[in-house]
């Protein structure tokens, strides 16, 4: 299911319809698809066109963390915080507070 839903959001993307809705649905299929670089690129592209999409850093974050990458994580998850209580967005900055909590205490680990 996940790759055709890929092939059809890639054909959107090619055809011109790119969005930060777009972007954000092939991030979180490339996501489910262990892809984790191609979703951080596609969220990357998301926050870049629309910077207050506080669903869009949540994934980025996750993108980072199934990559490993557990500073990038914390800083995205940092970033995202801020921009969702700057936009009253504050059940996701309470969300990416605890995932931002949980890095923390593995990095001091």
């Amino acid at each position: 299911m996940s790759s055709k839903l890929i092939e059809n959001f890639e054909a959107m993307l090619t055809q011109g319809k790119d969005s930060p809705m777009l972007r954000f649905g092939l991030g979180q299929a490339y996501l489910q698809a262990g892809t984790s670089d191609k979703a951080v690129e596609h969220l990357r592209a998301a926050i870049t066109q629309k910077r207050d999409y506080s669903a869009a850093w949540k994934l980025l974050a996750k993108a980072h963390e199934q990559q490993g990458n557990l500073a990038a994580a914390l800083q995205t998850y940092r970033e995202g915080i801020e921009v969702a209580q700057h936009h009253g967005d504050l059940q996701a900055a309470k969300e990416m507070t605890v995932f931002a909590r949980r890095i923390e205490k593995q990095l001091a680990g």
